[in-house]
């Protein structure tokens, strides 16, 4: 996947961080909203709580991204704007995270380029966490979203997440 999504921390303070991905996919927009509802297609195992991907779904109902336990269930974001096109929007805060008091706003927006939509990912996320927040998880955060959008561009693409 190497080249697959251009990431960076794009901000970092003591209050907290800002992490950016983009990815061109070679499909239009509304395959690409499509996949972004169904995340068991695409996320990967080893960043869930059960250790399977096929547990996880977004629900825009309930507004729940949640994944599904043995006994029980995790909700990982809430969805807070979905407009079924080009914008999604989630609050929370995603895997070890929610042992903090940090939370973030992570949006996915999508722009149409021709045969091809244009991804943009930002994850603003502030709050407590001990130890420092930015330093601490800015990083790793950055990590694991720029291995989702690089799974979700083949996802997409192929049928196959990697």
């Amino acid at each position: 996947m190497a080249g697959a999504a251009h990431a960076e921390v794009t901000d970092k303070s003591a209050a907290g961080f800002e992490v950016t991905q983009k990815a061109t996919i070679a499909a239009p927009a509304a395959k690409v909203y499509a996949a972004l509802l169904t995340p068991s297609a695409w996320w990967n195992k080893d960043h869930s709580w059960s250790g399977n991907a096929a547990n996880l779904s977004i629900d825009l109902a309930t507004g729940c991204f949640c994944e599904t336990l043995p006994k029980g269930f995790v909700r990982h974001m809430t969805v807070v704007f979905a407009d079924g096109a080009t914008t999604l929007r989630l609050f929370g805060g995603l895997g070890p995270m929610q042992f903090t008091g940090a939370s973030g706003h992570l949006a996915y927006v999508l722009k149409p380029a021709g045969d091809k939509t244009e991804l943009t990912l930002t994850y603003d996320v502030g709050g407590y966490a001990k130890g420092g927040l930015a330093d601490k998880w800015a990083a790793p955060v950055d990590g694991v979203l720029g291995e989702a959008v690089g799974r979700l561009k083949t996802y997409v693409e192929t049928g196959k997440p990697d």
